[in-house]
């Protein structure tokens, strides 16, 4: 594991973002040229939000992985979750503007469909973490910065369960995500609680 942290040491953060933003315009040129399928317009829509899931997994990931594994990928959670924002917002975007396209069906699907609004939800939580997701909001914020950043966790919730709902009949594949979000979840719940007790005891041990 040295190994691969030395190797991550060594990867700028550029690169991240850079090949992190990569599949959106390519996959916005397979839509254009028929290449992903009949329906493209759907099928962009539910690219996007699936990598946007995805990169909010991993983001969710990066602490237990460095605390159970030993891989260290904190230098690039900043650029996961701003690339997880991106694809939101395509996802977000080809939903308004390609898919929907009329203004006043926005608001009453919105309110009407369930999974809409629960994926806005989504939505609305992550636009506060996007927006302090910088050196100058966290010396600004000090300690609320990390309080405001555990929005992350109902994101991830609101993001899995849209995804789950969204689907037609019975498919694994939201599933899979879903239950992943919520094992991540209950990791760090479980993490914090370790680290308390943990900071209990030597405190303890020093009186």
């Amino acid at each position: 594991m040295e190994l691969a942290n030395q190797l991550l040491r060594r990867l700028p953060v550029w690169a991240v973002y850079l090949l992190g933003a990569l599949p959106a315009p390519w996959l916005f040129y397979l839509g254009l040229t028929g290449g992903l399928g009949v329906e493209p317009v759907r099928a962009l829509e539910h690219e996007y939000g699936e990598l946007a899931l995805q990169l909010l997994i991993l983001t969710l990931a990066i602490s237990p992985l460095r605390r159970l594994l030993g891989l260290n990928l904190m230098k690039f959670r900043r650029a996961v979750g701003l690339l997880c924002f991106f694809y939101v917002l395509c996802h977000l975007l080809v939903w308004l503007l390609l898919d929907v396209q009329i203004p006043g069906q926005i608001l009453t699907d919105i309110a009407k469909r369930p999974y809409i609004t629960i994926g806005m939800g989504a939505f609305v939580l992550m636009l506060p973490l996007a927006l302090t997701s910088n050196n100058l909001s966290v010396r600004k914020l000090g300690r609320t910065w990390s309080r405001l950043h555990r929005l992350t966790y109902g994101a991830a919730v609101f993001g899995a369960v849209h995804f789950v709902m969204l689907a037609k009949g019975f498919q694994i594949e939201p599933l899979i995500y879903l239950g992943l979000v919520l094992c991540l979840l209950a990791l760090r719940l479980a993490g914090s609680r370790w680290l308390r007790q943990l900071s209990g005891a030597l405190v303890s041990g020093r009186t």
